[in-house]
């Protein structure tokens, strides 16, 4: 089973408790692990001032940042007295992913939890969000949290792609399912799992195809493939048969129809196999700004070199 040691809560600017401040609250506790609070703050009047008179720059930003940190240290200690081995910082930076991400490699967090940060898709178009950046670089699993109705999840949905036939039953599905696995023991909640089937991969695609499309022969071959290797995948997870899941349809809709209509608390994807710097995976992308829930989003287990 996986160890998380070391979270790491990526605090908001505004000081305030928010939905991903109660959920890694929570699964401090559960799982017993360290949790770090980190605020990245930045007042752009300041650092203008600060090339006019760099003292008093730097005893107003000092004076500012105190209040910050005064927060946060407080936040810390109260979760101390409730079992949480907790910690603060707050950091004198933009929150952009080069800071957030120089941070959690030096930190070397187990998990990166952090509020979701919506964006309209006509900025979308000309930019990539935060999450996207945070998602495609960071080394760790990222857990986005969109709001915590239960700030300890009962219900969680692992997600798995079978459509890679050569990684069926190991990479990137044992990762995710780890992963899940390893927080529902801790938090006590309902694991499910759920494969959008008839869809793969062949020779050198970059994204799976229906297998209905195929020949006959070939398609019934897959989907008795994969149908093994998802019973496979949850007999090794101990998920119970009334909790195994295969849908048919396009996958990002079908994940997000499924997790919306069942009420899921969190939702573990994994993202695709590299295809290159602008890719995260379809699947993943898609469902990004339109979770029914919060998202957990694991990576594939790197072979050592």
């Amino acid at each position: 089973m996986l160890r998380l040691k070391r979270m790491l809560l990526i605090a908001p600017t505004e000081m305030t408790r928010t939905p991903a401040f109660d959920r890694a609250v929570a699964l401090a506790r559960a799982t017993g692990a360290a949790l770090h609070m980190v605020a990245f703050d930045y007042v752009q009047a300041l650092a203008v001032a600060g090339l006019f008179d760099h003292d008093a720059m730097a005893q107003a930003r000092e004076g500012y940042l105190q209040v910050h940190r005064h927060w946060l240290e407080q936040q810390a200690r109260f979760q101390a007295g409730s079992g949480v081995q907790a910690s603060s910082e707050v950091v004198w930076a933009k929150a952009t992913p080069a800071h957030m991400l120089e941070y959690i490699n030096d930190y070397r967090a187990d998990l990166v939890i952090k509020d979701t940060h919506h964006v309209p898709a006509l900025n979308r178009a000309f930019h990539r969000p935060l999450d996207w950046l945070l998602l495609r670089d960071c080394p760790a699993p990222v857990h986005l949290v969109t709001e915590a109705r239960h700030p300890l999840p009962l219900n969680i949905l692992a997600a798995v792609d079978l459509s890679h036939l050569e990684d069926l039953t190991q990479g990137l599905n044992e990762r995710i399912l780890e992963l899940a696995a390893t927080l529902a023991n801790a938090c006590g909640a309902a694991l499910h799992v759920l494969n959008v089937s008839h869809w793969s991969v062949l020779g050198d695609a970059a994204m799976s195809v229906p297998t209905l499309s195929l020949d006959h022969s070939l398609c019934e071959a897959i989907n008795d493939t994969q149908q093994e290797a998802f019973e496979a995948l949850a007999e090794r997870y101990a998920i119970e048969s009334h909790r195994r899941h295969q849908v048919t349809g396009i996958p990002h809709k079908m994940i997000e129809q499924f997790a919306r209509q069942n009420a899921f608390d969190m939702l573990v994807l994994g993202t695709a196999y590299p295809q290159g710097p602008n890719f995260i995976g379809a699947t993943v992308e898609s469902v990004l700004n339109r979770a029914p829930c919060s998202l957990m989003i694991a990576k594939p287990i790197l072979e050592p070199n």
